[in-house]
This record gives structure tokens, sequence and C-alpha cells, in this order.
């Protein structure tokens, strides 16, 4: 299952538009997003025409509707989805590392620093850095993962 990743949007609808129309996005049959701004969520669904999970971020409160954390199940993968800005992440990972643990999950993916990491040790853990205002980079990103069962995803990180 091609699965993807995307963080941090912050209104800019047009950086969606841009993602989309890269074709390492071709073929995505579920989107995640990890925060910031949720609505954007709502147009990724849309203009992409498949599911798209998603997560609040600190910048969506007070949107009571939407939790800032979510597991999924998703080809043989359980993933713990969140903005990360509830486990400090900014800092370090350990504190979401222990919460994936606690879930069982072979997979993280956050948000919040606008900054991409991609870390492959018994935990995946992802961030797609921002798509819209990235602070790692001068051109947003986004991420692709081929996710199967039994296996770890094949991860690639996309600038736009």
């Amino acid at each position: 299952m091609k699965i993807g990743i995307v963080s941090d949007s912050h209104g800019d609808t047009n950086a969606i538009d841009v993602m989309l129309s890269h074709p390492q996005a071709k073929g995505v049959e579920h989107w995640l997003f990890a925060g910031d701004i949720a609505a954007d969520a709502e147009y990724l669904a849309m203009a992409s025409e498949v599911p798209v999970s998603k997560v609040a971020g600190n910048n969506d409160w007070p949107d009571i509707e939407l939790s800032d954390t979510q597991v999924l199940e998703l080809a043989g993968h359980r993933i713990l989805l969140t903005h990360g800005h509830r486990f400090g992440v900014q800092y370090t990972t350990n504190i979401v590392e222990r919460a994936a643990h606690e879930v069982e999950a072979d997979l993280v993916i956050y948000g919040h620093t606008h900054v991409a990491e991609l870390s492959m040790g018994e935990l995946t853990i992802l961030n797609p850095g921002s798509v819209a205002r990235p602070r790692d980079e001068s051109r947003g990103s986004f991420m692709v993962a081929d996710l199967i069962p039994g296996k770890r995803p094949v991860v690639k990180l996309i600038r736009i």
C-alpha cells in the first residue's frame, strides 16, 4: 500500500496542489495529515479523491472534535499519527517514542517542527517536514511510503 504523509500546510492549498502534481504523489492510496491546519486535510481529500486520516495541530484549537493523536492499522502496520506538540517533539522524540511503544506501534508520524526526519531504528519515525513553510530547506516537502505487511516501510522524502 502506498501512503502519502504531509504536515504543516498552514492554509496553503496551493502547496497541496503542487504536492499532488508531483509524480511521486501518483498512486497514493491513503494520505496521513499530521496537523496544522486540519481544514487543509479536507481539501486534500477532495483534491486527491483518496481517504485522508488527520490529527489536530497546535494551530487547530479549539477544535474539540478532532483528536491530536490517532492510531491506525494500515497494510499490517500499526501507526501512531500525531502533530507532536503535546509530546515536545521540538526538543526530543523520546516521549512520542514511548507513546508509540505503549500502543504497540511500529511507525510514528509527526509534524510540528517543519523539519523533515527519517529514522529507521527499532521504531520507524517520520516527519515529512512542512509542505508550505519548511525550516530545514527552502522547498516544502512531503513523504511517500510503501507499506508491506511484515516488512519495514520503504520511505521517500520529496521536495517540491
